[in-house]
């Protein structure tokens, strides 16, 4: 990942006890089910009893009429679509609100435009289907109008009433199947939103962040609105919950390949590859995302879907360099004739830190360093360790090695004298890295910053490795988007490569990281152009049709999201696509999708 540290998939559970249904705090119901992006947890009781005279789902009745319904329109709602979904018994019901309250003004809202632009920029669908509702007074009419229309005309409208344009409602439907459910819809719509206003109040989004309408609807169905989101808000809460015990329960990542080679390392033999990409994958523009390997479960999976179906390869940069580096890269780049960059770099400690041999004790069997980190070891850990080795003078006992051991691999430790460790430099790390010497030093850069800015970077050699098929692909050179493009290592493996950069868009929040690469940009004497961007979040629409316009497009858009909320280090906030930082995953497929409709429509 690399850039500046900045919807996961659930298992289905069931939850069969009347005390872990109260333990979890849900509301109660004779049959209620749980959203979740990627699938949905059925959570069951045993029927309700009728001591009140009504039927065995008066508690599910009673659900519904706690969020502000009449119990004539849920009870219709139910009967409509039967007590087994509650997320489609919700959607009728607000249906239901929309056409009793505000007929007259769905009548006078502006005609909605007769074409939706989709994923790839054309749509055969008509909109005129709004108009064939009538103001009338009677809940079986309303019904009538309903059982009337298609499940996509059903969906579309219920979205539009949330206060999505058509157009986007028509985009998500297409993207994500006409089976999809409308929590999956309004979370491929706007999951960065979403994503925020699961850890905030719904009262402090301001007024840009909310969802408004565009065409059809102005201010009519506030409150309707809002039971939604509160209900939204409320299964977020319970989603959080059930995930974190989740976590406790059985925090199992991804089954990774071993070894992991993805479709081939330089000097490893493996079979031939063969892969098929999805349709909707196929390149132009080629893109390349990456991230930590090691994420919660589900997360990969999720990711992979966004990503139009490309399934994740998993790579070790221990194959390229003398430090592991496990990460996971979902691209649509072609796979054969990959290359090396030349000179191979040094893939051992002691190739790479030659001077450190001299004081390498032989219990120490480290041949690989573990993965580089943004923070090194103190000097107190340090002194440490160095008096509980001077306490005996030959080789110290099996506890004392194991101690000194596991701080060495935890904080990537290495012997710089008798009985002395230490953390390594950054001008080492940059070795490491693939990275030029001196890349992250001077112009006022901290040893804090240097360490953290290389903490976040994509591994030089292995990337360049997946780009070097781009290298026949583009003689006269490559426009790149480069996403949380941190301190440029898209761009130094494309010019290792030999590959000119002709126009470059990086797009970076940390400015330390910014003056990095445009040091390096300056010191290399690049030809082409250099925009910077500060915040990810300003290429909108029509930023990109600027953009697009100006540069022909784009050849490669590249991006390694914030992994705050996916690192096995992060038990505070490890939690996935949902966390505050690593959520802008989201913005990396917004602006991937946009620029290839945009592409795709111009060509």
């Amino acid at each position: 990942m690399d850039g500046n540290i900045s919807g996961e998939e659930s298992d289905s559970i069931d939850w069969n006890t009347d005390d872990e249904l109260e333990t979890q705090n849900l509301p109660p119901s004779s049959s209620s089910t749980l959203i979740i992006p990627g699938g949905e947890a059925s959570i069951a009781s045993g029927e309700a009893s009728s001591s009140t005279g009504r039927p065995s789902n008066s508690k599910l009745i009673n659900h519904f009429i706690g969020m502000g319904f009449s119990e004539k329109m849920v009870v219709k709602a139910i009967e409509q679509d039967g007590e087994g979904n509650t997320d489609s018994i919700l959607e009728y019901l607000l249906t239901y609100s929309a056409l009793e309250n505000c007929p007259q003004e769905l009548e006078n809202s502006p005609q909605a435009e007769p074409q939706v632009v989709s994923d790839n920029c054309s749509s055969d669908y008509d909109e005129s289907f709004l108009d064939d509702f009538s103001d009338t007074d009677s809940c079986h009419e309303n019904q009538e109008n309903i059982n009337s229309l298609s499940d996509k005309e059903k969906k579309l409208l219920f979205l539009a009433d949330m206060g999505y344009t058509v157009e986007e409602a028509s985009i998500a439907m297409d993207r994500c199947g006409p089976d999809s459910s409308v929590v999956e819809l309004t979370d491929f719509i706007s999951a960065a939103q979403i994503s925020k206003a699961a850890d905030a109040d719904l009262g402090e989004l301001s007024d840009e962040e909310k969802p408004r309408p565009k065409h059809l609807y102005k201010d009519y169905n506030k409150q309707k609105k809002r039971k939604f989101l509160d209900y939204r808000l409320w299964e977020r809460k319970k989603q959080r919950g059930y995930e974190k015990k989740l976590r406790n329960e059985d925090d199992e990542p991804i089954r990774l390949p071993n070894p992991m080679v993805g479709f081939g390392v330089p000097a490893e033999p493996c079979p031939i590859f063969h892969r098929t990409l999805p349709e909707a994958a196929v390149g132009p523009p080629y893109f390349y995302y990456e991230n930590v390997a090691l994420a919660p479960k589900g997360v990969w999976s999720t990711i992979s879907r966004f990503l139009y179906d490309v399934e994740p390869e998993f790579v070790d940069s221990k194959y390229f360099c003398a430090t592991a580096r496990k990460r996971g890269y979902i691209h649509n780049l072609p796979i054969l004739n990959r290359f090396p960059l030349l000179p191979l770099p040094p893939l051992t400690i002691y190739e790479a830190l030659p001077l450190t041999r001299k004081w390498w004790p032989s219990w120490d069997t480290r041949t690989k360093l573990n993965c580089i980190q943004t923070c090194v070891g103190s000097a107190k850990l340090t002194d440490r360790i160095r008096k509980a080795l001077e306490e005996w003078d030959g080789v110290p006992p099996m506890s004392v090695q194991k101690y000194v051991l596991d701080e060495c691999r935890k904080w990537n430790l290495v012997w710089v004298g008798r009985n002395k460790v230490a953390p390594l430099e950054p001008d080492e790390v940059e070795m490491l890295l693939g990275f030029p010497k001196n890349h992250t030093r001077g112009g006022g850069i901290s040893r804090t910053d240097r360490y953290k800015s290389l903490g976040n970077s994509f591994q030089v050699d292995t990337v360049a490795y997946h780009f070097s098929v781009l290298k026949d692909m583009f003689p006269g050179g490559i426009t790149l988007l480069s996403l949380f493009s941190g301190i440029g290592g898209a761009e130094i493996a494309l010019h290792r490569l030999g590959i000119p950069l002709k126009n470059v868009v990086a797009v970076e929040i940390s400015e330390t990281n910014r003056n990095i690469l445009r040091s390096w940009w300056e010191q290399t004497n690049q030809r082409g152009t250099l925009v910077d961007i500060a915040d990810v979040q300003q290429l909108n629409g029509d930023r990109l049709e600027q953009l697009i316009h100006t540069f022909g497009g784009f050849d490669l858009i590249v991006g390694g999201s914030p992994c705050n909320n996916l690192a096995g280090s992060n038990r505070v906030s490890r939690d996935g696509l949902e966390g505050k930082e690593s959520a802008l995953f989201y913005d990396y497929f917004r602006i991937l999708d946009l620029v290839k409709c945009i592409m795709g429509r111009n060509q």
